[in-house]
């Protein structure tokens, strides 16, 4: 039996002291050094790397990540311990999988999968040149589904599949990982490498010339109310009270029938007054 058919029981000989007797990755990274020596100790040191990461091969990565993976992140807690997440990335960093397996990973949809989604898209970005990594992972910015994600502290927060894409193309660390310094999309715009990108939000330029009308209309509209405020506070004449205009000499203004009839109710109520006063005399003075 040739050598290149044994299977190393230590993990360590992907780690030597020279580095790595693996090909480069496309990106021209080695593959055994992407991530941080102290990391790197952690992950062949663990439980979870030893049990379930030996002898696998890449069919077998669907299966681990499905039954043991149900959170994102990298070293965690007090014992610094490494995810099984972390983990996967690392034997895919040794395994070397294609671009034909991964289209296969990234293929798998449904919330079983979403997981195998990250960790593809988490290999690629370590792995490939900044045009595939900007070309495979835009597309998932539309990915709607929950994850959940496990901070260095321990505690596990809600995050999405889009949010993790963000973080890989915007951040320069993810994962307690390290990630290689990647070219701006601008940049790589200027040079030919990418077409400009369509958001499907629409034209940026034109969302922002239509909030500025926007705020335009609404600081015309205050200035208006504003003006007509003032005029009254200014002390503008109030016009007098008069028959209104149209009205002809007979009918009736309600205003001043409102008025005239309040007086008649006044002198109504004085002279039943007066009337009970004098019955009140006339009575004192009969014997």
């Amino acid at each position: 039996m040739s050598k290149s058919e044994y299977h190393q029981a230590d993990e360590r000989r992907f780690l030597d002291e020279r580095g790595s007797s693996a090909t480069l990755a496309p990106n021209g990274l080695n593959p055994a050094t992407i991530m941080e020596k102290a990391v790197r100790e952690r992950i062949v040191d663990s439980y979870f790397y030893k049990e379930q990461c030996f002898g696998v091969n890449e069919a077998d990565i669907v299966d681990r990540v499905v039954e043991h993976v149900d959170f994102v992140g990298g070293i965690y807690g007090t014992a610094q311990k490494p995810s099984p997440f972390l983990c996967l990335a690392f034997k895919l960093l040794q395994l070397a999988p294609g671009d034909d397996i991964l289209h296969e990973y990234l293929a798998f949809g449904g919330e079983r999968f979403k997981y195998l989604r990250a960790l593809a898209l988490f290999y690629v970005r370590l792995t490939r040149p900044a045009r595939d990594v900007y070309l495979t992972l835009e597309p998932y910015l539309e990915d709607r589904r929950k994850l959940r994600r496990r901070a260095g502290t321990g505690a596990l927060m809600l995050t999405f599949v889009d949010a993790f894409v963000d973080d890989l193309l915007t951040k320069d660390r993810v994962c307690s990982t390290s990630l290689w310094k990647m070219p701006r999309r601008d940049v790589l715009e200027d040079l030919d490498v990418l077409e400009p990108r369509v958001s499907p939000l629409g034209d940026i330029e034109d969302l922002l010339e239509d909030e500025d009308d926007d705020e335009n209309n609404k600081n015309g509209d205050g200035a208006a109310r504003d003006a007509s405020a003032d005029e009254w506070e200014e002390g503008r004449p109030i016009e007098p009270v008069g028959p209104r205009e149209g009205s002809q000499e007979g009918e009736s203004d309600p205003d001043r029938m409102e008025v005239d009839g309040g007086e008649r109710q006044s002198n109504s109520r004085d002279r039943s007054r007066s009337r009970s006063q004098s019955r009140d005399r006339s009575s004192s003075r009969s014997p």
